[in-house]
């Protein structure tokens, strides 16, 4: 049913409905998220809002005072996007209320990610909120959801051990590395892009006992800062060529909009490698490697949606303790919403 008050929403796509090359096609960089900001500034009733953008998900947490406004937030995200409406159906969903506050806890909980229980999500929350508040996006109903929002996440991640072993991509990619190689201390490492995930997954490697480790950046300067905490190499994006044909195992976790390896690129390293095989691990959305290489001889590639699947063995194990969070969530929602209610419905 339709809301006809004052409205906390959330519409967003995330793993559950979309597949990665449609979360590719959705994924906001600075000029998609400045330019869907804009439209939903010019939105009547639209008084609050955050975009959260990962590599599982676009959502837009806000407040309605116009309820009737609400379809046309899914023509602004079409048109920011490209994708056509009718693309965007069954992909794009909507919740208010208490709806939308039980799934926010559950988000930065780590709850409802691909990888249940991962750490990163909560910094990526944080973050989000920390733009829109910058930004003065939010106001006093987002800020008190947020605000209760990391209280619940901690509450969940010290009461529940839904992150022991502390769960990440870059934890589950590594382990896969050394089910394929055994030991990595003989393994070459190759770690494309040196922002967050990058060292996370530099640092995954380095304790798995990989003791050859090379990262690599577009700025040489930021593959010095990682591979300093990493015990590593740094290289510059120029020198992919020789890291490709010298690597075991690469990782790729950059922001480009497009292929930081191409097809040709693998191609090219492999006629030089003897039929050594090359595992190729792509944590990055948009995606940084050619989908077609994985056509090539010799050559292994996983992406975030291989990843996830590959989680899943591990799941029956957390979820006793996922299990804990979400009766959390409950508690806490049922606790928050009334006072999210007399906000709303104060008036503006």
């Amino acid at each position: 049913m339709e809301p006809t008050a004052p409205v906390l929403f959330i519409l967003g796509a995330s793993h559950h409905t979309a597949p990665l090359a449609v979360r590719e096609r959705l994924a906001l960089d600075e000029t998609r998220a400045a330019g869907l900001a804009e439209q939903l500034r010019a939105l009547p009733g639209v008084t609050e809002f955050t975009l959260l953008n990962t590599c599982n998900r676009v959502e837009i947490y806000g407040v309605a005072r116009r309820p009737d406004t609400l379809p046309a937030l899914r023509a602004a995200v079409a048109q920011t996007t490209g994708c056509a409406p009718a693309e965007l159906e069954g992909v794009l969903r909507l919740r208010h209320n208490h709806e939308a506050i039980a799934h926010l806890f559950s988000v930065a909980s780590g709850l409802d990610s691909q990888v249940v229980g991962e750490t990163e999500i909560l910094g990526q929350v944080k973050a989000a909120y920390d733009a829109a508040l910058a930004r003065q996006w939010t106001g006093p109903v987002l800020n008190r959801v947020f605000q209760k929002t990391f209280q619940a996440a901690k509450h969940i991640r010290t009461h529940t051990g839904i992150g022991a072993g502390q769960v990440s991509t870059a934890t589950v990619a590594v382990d896969l590395a050394g089910r394929i190689f055994g030991e990595l201390d003989t393994s070459k490492v190759l770690v494309v892009g040196a922002g967050d995930i990058g060292l996370k997954t530099a640092q995954a490697f380095q304790s798995r006992g990989a003791t050859s480790i090379t990262v690599a950046s577009r700025t040489l300067s930021n593959a010095e800062a990682t591979a300093a905490q990493t015990g590593g190499w740094a290289a510059s994006l120029a020198e992919l060529p020789e890291l490709l044909t010298a690597a075991d195992i690469v990782a790729s976790s950059t922001s480009a909009p497009g292929f930081v390896l191409t097809a040709e690129l693998v191609a090219a390293a492999m006629k030089r490698r003897a039929a050594r095989p090359l595992f190729l691990i792509d944590l990055a959305l948009p995606r940084d490697i050619d989908p077609a290489a994985a056509a090539l001889a010799n050559v292994f590639l996983y992406n975030l949606d291989d990843l996830a699947t590959i989680a899943e063995g591990n799941l029956a194990q957390r979820e006793a303790e996922a299990a804990k969070g979400r009766v959390i969530v409950a508690e806490r929602t049922a606790a928050l919403w009334p006072q999210v209610a007399h906000s709303l419905n104060r008036p503006a």
